[in-house]
């Protein structure tokens, strides 16, 4: 149900329907449970879209070592927890240089695992990709001692009519 309201665009009562079944999950089935884990990342993955940044890295902080050690480093499951992870990192606006290069490498390392098992074809592929190059620009962006808003005002100043 929750990821239905999610896909109606209701991200706020998925949120909190998530929150609930990962909670319940843990309680019942305990935290090494390959149910628990899926609950985490689909509870994860509504607050890094809502831009509950914090919370989803810590959430996912706690979870991918278990994700590893029960499913291993190159489970679906445990790829996704990690491109999750990276997100969190670099789509928060306020994303520090480290957190920055932080994404860039855990994009770059589940890229080159999700590649060797799933298939270059595969959407999780192509998605993981897509984000590693985003990262990349934000970095790029931040080591030349520019942020993204300071690249736009450039962008803005060099089109006619601009400022």
């Amino acid at each position: 149900l929750a990821l239905s309201y999610r896909q109606l665009g209701r991200f706020e009562e998925a949120l909190r329907m998530q929150q609930k079944v990962y909670s319940g999950s843990l309680r019942l089935e305990g935290e090494e449970c390959p149910k628990t884990l899926v609950t985490a990342l689909n509870y994860a993955s509504s607050l890094v879209h809502l831009g509950g940044f914090e919370e989803a890295r810590t959430l996912l902080r706690k979870e991918m070592p278990v994700a590893r050690r029960i499913l291993g480093e190159s489970n679906e499951l445990t790829l996704q927890m990690r491109w999750n992870y990276a997100r969190a990192l670099y789509l928060n606006a306020g994303a520090t240089l480290d957190e920055l290069r932080e994404a860039e490498t855990t994009l770059k390392e589940t890229a080159r695992t999700a590649r060797r098992v799933l298939g270059a074809a595969n959407p999780a592929v192509v998605g993981i990709e897509h984000d590693l190059r985003i990262a990349r620009d934000r970095l790029a962006a931040r080591e030349g001692g520019r942020d993204v808003s300071s690249v736009c005002d450039m962008v803005a100043a060099m089109t006619p009519g601009g400022p």
